[in-house]
């Protein structure tokens, strides 16, 4: 018989049957169609250029782009809760650190994979580290990216070697012990990396002296963005595993935290978006009343255009800023996991659309007055190699959850061994 994980029946159980490989592979026949929709519209930009977008010199930034931005601060997660866990010592939040690390894993990689086809020569790619621009904000980027993608294989290895098949081979065994032990450093080591390539990201944005919008003073050498990058990553990164997980449960119809870690990792990434909304409010102010006029522009002629109202600087700090780190801290919208959950939500649209404003907005809003308003519309093989990178995400974590254990139970419980 198998052994009840936890006492409420609602838990799994350790050797509770899977759903049937046909119905697994139903599942994740829609996701492996729209990959390969995904993979064809790559392999017609590497093939015959960038000319199968709708990007050109003046718009060299757009929808994968801000795919990349986007999902790097959601797959902050995984190092948050590395940092938490091993740097901290919040041992309640360990349940949840090997999906937090395949979550992050598939980010960055999708976020490669993607960089790679932006790019336009995958081949030359190499040239970014062989010939480095040492005083270009992405070259470091492109070092962090990569090094913290190697650790996150690294951290990955381990659960994969935790397959109950695997388990069987002694030397895979010992492997994955020792490997095991590595971890704590893998994860001091990624914080590190994690932290300098996010507010790089933001701090590329503060440099551009010719874009007035995004342009920014800063702390010493670093641009204000370059704060607000890693703030709204760390903020948003436990949030998005909040959906993750509450995402998966529903779809498998199996309880696999315990709602107090929910409120847990609410009350987290409520507290930091609070702080972030405020230092975000600070930096607003000194752009609106200093930096802005400085450079000769009067602020509201950045939200003239149609699409760049007023109302989006609006939703982006009050409605998916402050509203969001209320419901996150408070008891009552906290206890309640419609509100949680919606809350956690709108913290993860509001990294999205502050991603969108700088790499979209910014480059369409004119700097000289002889400038015309830029638009800008993805095309069909931009839009179907983002949807290619969500497909590789779901059937990564698909495959994941049914054979590696990814939730544990709390401490003092049966083990939880999620799909071996």
């Amino acid at each position: 018989m198998a052994s009840t994980v936890l006492t409420d029946a609602r838990w799994i159980t350790r050797g509770a049957e899977r759903i049937s490989l046909s119905r697994f592979l139903l599942w994740l026949s829609p996701w492996a169609v729209l990959l390969a929709v995904g993979v064809y519209a790559a392999a017609l930009c590497l093939f015959y250029g960038l000319n199968q977008t709708n990007m050109d010199n003046r718009f060299a930034f757009g929808l994968w782009i801000f795919l990349d931005l986007g999902i790097i601060a959601l797959g902050a997660g995984a190092f948050f809760t590395g940092f938490l866990v091993y740097i901290l010592k919040r041992v309640e939040l360990k349940p949840i650190l090997n999906t937090a690390v395949v979550v992050g894993f598939i980010c960055y990689s999708g976020a490669v994979a993607i960089l790679m086809i932006d790019v336009g020569q995958p081949l030359r790619a190499w040239f970014t580290f062989w010939h480095p621009n040492t005083h270009s904000m992405l070259t470091e980027v492109t070092f962090c990216i990569s090094c913290y993608l190697l650790v996150l294989s690294l951290e990955y290895i381990p659960i994969l070697l935790r397959n109950r098949q695997l388990r069987r081979l002694p030397s895979f065994l010992v492997f994955e012990h020792q490997l095991h032990k590595l971890v704590p450093v893998l994860a001091a080591v990624g914080t590190l990396l994690s932290f300098f390539h996010q507010g790089s990201l933001g701090g590329l944005y503060g440099v551009l002296r010719g874009r007035p919008f995004a342009f920014r003073d800063g702390f010493l050498i670093w641009p204000s963005t370059f704060f607000l990058f890693i703030l709204s990553a760390i903020a948003s990164g436990p949030s998005f595993l909040v959906l993750i997980i509450a995402t998966v449960e529903k779809v498998t119809g199996r309880k696999l935290v315990p709602q107090e870690l929910y409120r847990r990792l609410a009350f987290i990434s409520g507290v930091l978006l609070a702080i972030y909304v405020a230092v975000k409010c600070i930096d607003t102010l000194v752009w609106l009343n200093y930096t802005s006029p400085a450079a000769g522009f009067a602020p509201w002629q950045y939200y003239q255009h149609k699409g760049f109202g007023t109302p989006i600087l609006f939703a982006e700090i009050i409605l998916l800023g402050l509203l969001p780190a209320f419901l996150l801290t408070f008891r009552k919208t906290a206890a309640s996991k419609p509100w949680l959950l919606t809350a956690a939500a709108m913290a993860c649209a509001g990294v999205l659309l502050n991603r969108f404003v700088l790499t979209v907005q910014t480059l369409a809003l004119p700097t000289l007055p002889f400038d015309d308003f830029l638009q800008y519309t993805p095309s069909w093989q931009e839009v179907a190699s983002f949807a290619g990178v969500i497909a590789y995400g779901v059937i990564v974590y698909s495959l994941s959850y049914r054979y590696l254990p990814l939730f544990a139970a709390p401490k003092g419980r049966d083990s939880h061994v999620s799909g071996n």
